[in-house]
């Protein structure tokens, strides 16, 4: 159980470096095949429906997989050789989630379900009256966003974003740092004499 565990902290801790590595071009080939892949993901579902777009890329992963499969298969009866199944190592990798898996993965959802929900509440039950009110001018803003973009299109810009902002950051970071310090700065003075004149606003220790 110790062991399965660490596997899985392991496995984990992988998966969060190759994302990061992913976002900030570690691999340049691998991030571009990734970058594209979405991308190309997402254009296709502003042209057709979901269903075809599942339909369009089964269909060209099948014909790729049976025509190399074929080819192998005639390559294979030209040579006489008796290589096996091309696809034989893939088939044999064990991709099933162990139960202590799917638990963890469960309660992280959980978790933030639950935080969201009490968030919410906070925010909706105006346990805290400024909090309650950035967040309304947020969703009013939102109605703005909502109004010129679709929510593809926002997920196009947001993968546009994750694929570039950690690099300019990585690159300008002390600049960046600096001028979102200042930015800070301001705002948090902004909602401390809002706070203080606001009748009812909690003053937050």
């Amino acid at each position: 159980m110790d062991k399965e565990k660490k596997a899985c902290g392991w496995r984990g801790q992988v998966m969060g470096a190759s994302v990061v590595d992913l976002l900030h071009w570690r691999d340049v080939k691998q991030s571009g095949l990734m970058f594209g892949s979405v991308l190309l993901l997402l254009f296709s579902l502003t042209q057709f429906s979901v269903v075809s777009v599942i339909a369009y890329l089964a269909l060209a992963v099948l014909s790729a997989t049976i025509s190399f499969r074929i080819y192998k298969s005639v390559m294979q009866a030209v040579q006489k050789t008796d290589e096996g199944h091309p696809f034989k190592a893939y088939l044999e990798v064990n991709i099933a989630l162990s139960a202590d898996q799917i638990s963890k993965y469960v309660d992280k959802i959980q978790m933030y379900v639950n935080s969201t929900m009490k968030e919410l509440r906070r925010l909706f039950l105006v346990q805290d009256l400024v909090d309650s009110i950035k967040f309304a001018v947020l969703m009013w803003l939102l109605t703005y966003v909502g109004a010129l973009f679709n929510g593809l299109t926002l997920m196009i810009l947001v993968v546009i974003s994750m694929f570039s902002v950690p690099v300019v950051y990585e690159k300008y970071q002390t600049q960046i740092d600096q001028y979102l310090g200042l930015v800070r700065t301001q705002v948090n003075s902004i909602m401390g004499k809002i706070r203080e004149k606001v009748p009812g606003a909690k003053k937050k220790e």
